[in-house]
Formats: structure tokens, C-alpha cells, sequence
């Protein structure tokens, strides 16, 4: 199967749809099948010497205000690729300006395309402009109702997804590495360096964006016997090193590195309310370390609450550091919710759902087919 993976965001970039779309474009190579992935150009221009596969990159802008995010421009290379390589499937991660025009190139060509929702737009638009919401939901709908089949991480963003119109939705997880993510890798002499006297280790790992509401662990950093880590980088980090005072800031960590700090805390803290998944709440499960996460999004599907972590109202600081309290003040709890929360994840590895990605894309061409024929 020939696939184009036009993606808004690909490694170097560190974040959700980034990360997906290259485990999509590993897993596809490793099938055997030949993918092409198309991005935006880097701040660098890095090569993309590690990537899977080709990787086209596309003229690009820092986004104002947040020139970690960069923005598409219009370029025929999108519609080259598309023609060139032949594409059976076009592979849409998270479309917003890139995956817009990835869109309507598969539409002048006749290429089925299968759009990945995965960035809670409507909430970022409250977020960031206080209004817009509705009009985020219409391009939205416009984009996804455009494709073939649109694929949601989680039972809530496929709920929302189906309340706000968009048609022919199916469920499509993410996978996690439980060889990379592991308890095995908790490092006392790490723990020492980040709490040496011997404090509790409260972790978030994550962009540092308004959105995500990491001052929420204000409270937590009050807490006696309690160190909060923060692991990542972007707008929000000086005033939340003045919201979060004694808080550890170690900046951006990738790859074993990340690991090891994940097996090193003792409980991981998710803050931010519009995940359509959350990654970093599987990646912490993985790693045996229970979980403090909103009631709301895609930790619904992840957390189970009481059994691998808590799940609290979503932007109640209050909340947030009697969840972390009632964990510190009990290891034997601690250790629970981690072992079973490690369970819980052990067989949502990328083969799996990459499995059931190409299963999705084999029903589409089957429906384009079968459309034909009639």
C-alpha cells in the first residue's frame, strides 16, 4: 500500500501529532508498505537522516506568538507528492492548514483520504481568544466531513466528533512503547539529584503552554515532603517558574533519557483539559507510576480511577493537590495503581494499532471500490 502522511508536525517538533505520525510512518515501512510523509519545513532545516522514510518538507512560518508551532505555506510540492508517489491512501495527522490542503489535493487527484483528529481546536480557541469555538467546530466539520473516514483517539473526542456533525467516525488509539517506557528504569541516583531529602517526586511532562494549565500544580508545590518536576519547554515556562516555586524545571527530554525520568517519579501529574488522548498518561502508565489526570478527554479512556490513578475536575487546583496528597502519604497505593496501571497498558504497543490503522485504510479502498462498481 502506497500512503502519503501529510502531517502538520513531524520530529524534531516534540508533541502528539508529531510523534504519531512518525510511529505511523515506522509501522507502515515495517509492513512492508511504502509511505511518504509530507511536513512542514523546520526553524533548522534539519535533515530527517532518522525518519522511516521520504520526508518531503514544505515552505513554513513560526506561528506568532509561539514559534515552537510552524505553520504550512502553499506549495505545490503537497500536490507533486501526492501525484508522484502514486498514493493509494492519503493519511491527513491532525489537519489544520497542511492537512486542509492535503484535503483538497486527494479530491482533485481521487485519492481516498483518512483524516486523524487529534488537537482540540474549539478548546484552544477559548483558550487563546476567549471565543471562536463555534467557528473552530465548522472548520472542523468542513475538513473531516471532506474525508473518507475520520479517525478519533478516545471516547470522548469520537463523542464530540459525532455531537458537532462530522460523519463516517471510528475509534483509533494510540499506541505506547512499554520496552522504552518501563518501571525497570527508575534511577535512585536521579532521584537524589531531583529530591534530595528524599521528598516525593510529583512529575508533568508536557508542552508548556496556557493550554495546559500546569499552575494548577501550585498547590502541589506546597505540599510538605513533595518535589514537583516539570519536564518540557514552550511560551508559558517564566511565568510558571514564578507560579511554582521550588518546582524543578529540566526542560526539554526525548527519547531513554525521557524514560528514566518517567520511571523515577512517584506519581505523574497531567493538568491541561483538552486532550483528545494524552499520550504522556500512557507513557507514564507504561513506566509503572500512577497517574493524577482531569475528568475530561482522553484520560476517560486511560485512567481507570481508584484502580491506576485519580481522576479530578478539570481546572480545580484544589482538586489537583488533595489527589496528590492522598498519593504521597500513601506508597503502598502508590504502588498499586503503577503495577496496574503497567498492566493495563502492556498490550497497546504501536504494532497493535498500527495493525488496526491499516485495517481502517483497507475498508476505505474497499469502500472506494465498491463505490465504483455501483
Amino acid at each position: 500500500m502506497r500512503v502519503v502522511i501529510v502531517t502538520e508536525s513531524f520530529p524534531p517538533d516534540v508533541n502528539g501529532v508529531a510523534h504519531c505520525a512518525l510511529q505511523t510512518a515506522r509501522h507502515l515501512a515495517e509492513r512492508g508498505h511504502a509511505p511518504v510523509v509530507v511536513a512542514p519545513a523546520t526553524a533548522g532545516d534539519e535533515p530527517d537522516d532518522g525518519a522511516p522514510c521520504p520526508v518531503i518538507r514544505v515552505p513554513s512560518l513560526p506561528l506568532p506568538g509561539y514559534p515552537q508551532v510552524r505553520v504550512a505555506l502553499p506549495s505545490r510540492r503537497l500536490t507533486a507528492a501526492l501525484a508522484e508517489h502514486r498514493a493509494d491512501v492519503v493519511h491527513l495527522a491532525s489537519p489544520f492548514v497542511l492537512g486542509v490542503r492535503g484535503m483538497a489535493a486527494a479530491a482533485r487527484l481521487g485519492l481516498p483520504a483518512v483524516a486523524i483528529y487529534q488537537t482540540d481546536l474549539a478548546g484552544y480557541a477559548r483558550t487563546y481568544m476567549g471565543a471562536g469555538e463555534a467557528a473552530a467546530w465548522r472548520r472542523i466539520r468542513s475538513v473531516h466531513t471532506a474525508a473518507d473516514l475520520t479517525l478519533a483517539p478516545s471516547g470522548a473526542a469520537l463523542r464530540d466528533l459525532e455531537a458537532h456533525g462530522v460523519p463516517r467516525v471510528r475509534l483509533w488509539p494510540r499506541g505506547v512503547d512499554t520496552v522504552r517506557f518501563r518501571p525497570g528504569l527508575r534511577d535512585e541516583a536521579l532521584r537524589r539529584t531531583l529530591a534530595p531529602n528524599g521528598e516525593i517526586i510529583v512529575g508533568y511532562v508536557g508542552r508548556l503552554a496556557p493550554e495546559k494549565q500546569v499552575e494548577l500544580l501550585a498547590g502541589a508545590c506546597a505540599l510538605p515532603g513533595v518535589r514537583v518536576v516539570v519536564v518540557g519547554d514552550g511560551p508559558s515556562r517564566p511565568g510558571l517558574e514564578q507560579a511554582l516555586p521550588g518546582a524543578a524545571f529540566l526542560g526539554r527530554r526525548t527519547g531513554d533519557e525521557l524514560a528514566r525520568i518517567f520511571a523515577s517519579l512517584d506519581v505523574f501529574a497531567h493538568t491541561g483539559p483538552f486532550e483528545t488522548f494524552c499520550q504522556t498518561v500512557q507513557e507514564a502508565m507504561a513506566s509503572g507510576v500512577p497517574v493524577i489526570a482531569p475528568a475530561v478527554g482522553g484520560p476517560l479512556d486511560l485512567v481507570a480511577h481508584g484502580r491506576t490513578g485519580l481522576l479530578v475536575p478539570p481546572g480545580d487546583a484544589a482538586a489537583v493537590r488533595d489527589a496528590v496528597w492522598s498519593m504521597a502519604a500513601d506508597p503502598g497505593l502508590r504502588a498499586a495503581y503503577g503495577s496496574a496501571g503497567r498492566a493495563m497498558v502492556e498490550g497497546r504497543t504501536w504494532a497493535a494499532v498500527g495493525d488496526q490503522l491499516i485495517g481502517h485504510y483497507t475498508d476505505v479502498l474497499a469502500g472506494r471500490r465498491t463505490a465504483v462498481a455501483a
